[in-house]
């Protein structure tokens, strides 16, 4: 992987393996304006798994896989679903072993951009365009360990001084 001057990524063989994932709602649709990445590379994209989103696997079929679906509003039900994703991540993560992984964020990204460091992958985290003067708490826990670290709005850059600015993904 080799980070241009403008701040995109270059991957030098197009038979890399790159793995999109975040959780559904609003992450997802950011994520998948990345689409055109897509045919790319190598690509597989991981999300929750609820009733809106499950038409993905006749799109993408075998390049779609799902995690569990939990908020936390309830925090006894999250824990134990976070607590299973992050076995089902690292499922996945041996399953694929991807080169990248590319995420545009919560709580679902977070353990499977974990493991990928631990085994030696890129991470890519695009923070949400929908905070423009917080950070989010996966943004505060992947600054640390992203390799590159993109924000869409400028006035972000204070918050991420080693941050990217990427303008808009929409």
């Amino acid at each position: 992987m080799r980070l241009r001057r403008n701040g995109s990524v270059y991957l030098k063989k197009k038979n890399n393996k790159v793995l999109f994932i975040s959780s559904t709602g609003g992450h997802l649709n950011e994520l998948l304006q990345l689409k055109p990445l897509f045919d790319i590379y190598d690509s597989y994209i991981i999300t929750e798994k609820t009733k809106s989103n499950a038409s993905l696997k006749d799109t993408y079929r075998e390049k779609m896989h799902f995690l569990l679906y939990g908020t936390r509003h309830h925090i006894f039900k999250y824990i134990f679903i976070l607590l299973a994703n992050c076995f089902i991540s690292l499922y996945y993560y041996l399953r694929i072993h991807p080169k990248v992984v590319i995420t545009t964020g919560t709580h679902t990204a977070g353990p499977m951009c974990c493991i990928a460091k631990l085994f030696g992958s890129k991470v890519i985290y695009i923070e949400t365009f929908a905070n423009i003067h917080t950070k989010t708490a996966t943004g505060r826990l992947l600054y640390k360990i992203a390799d590159i670290f993109i924000v869409q709005w400028e006035s972000m850059l204070e918050l991420y001084p080693k941050a990217i600015y990427g303008g808009w993904i929409f």
